[in-house]
């Protein structure tokens, strides 16, 4: 039975790697292994980089949105308040040849 070959995996490349937003998967494919070994050995400190970076993200999307971006104000409240835009339809005229019976 053959050995397991060894990998020269960096440990601070995964958090580099995991805070752009790669995936066990890409960063597996990255060091040509199996995902599996990211998964088992570098659960942590990936779990932590990507939150680190989504907490980065946040910051600068809520810094965006005060800075008076409006888009973003609109897209965050409904992403964080629950805001939706109400649509209202009217079938009070019927357009020509046609009749709406209430049911």
């Amino acid at each position: 039975m053959a050995r397991p070959k060894k990998y020269d995996i960096d440990p601070e490349e995964v958090i580099k790697l995991a805070g752009y937003g790669c995936s066990q998967r890409d960063i597996a494919d990255f060091y040509g292994c199996d995902e599996s070994l990211i998964s088992k050995n570098y659960s942590s400190i990936f779990t932590k980089a990507r939150a680190e970076m989504k907490n980065g993200l946040r910051s600068k999307q809520i810094n965006v949105a005060m800075g008076g971006n409006v888009t973003m104000l609109i897209w965050l409240g409904k992403q964080i308040l629950g805001q939706s835009e109400k649509v209202e339809a009217s079938f009070k005229d019927s357009p020509n040849g046609f009749e709406l019976e209430e049911i």
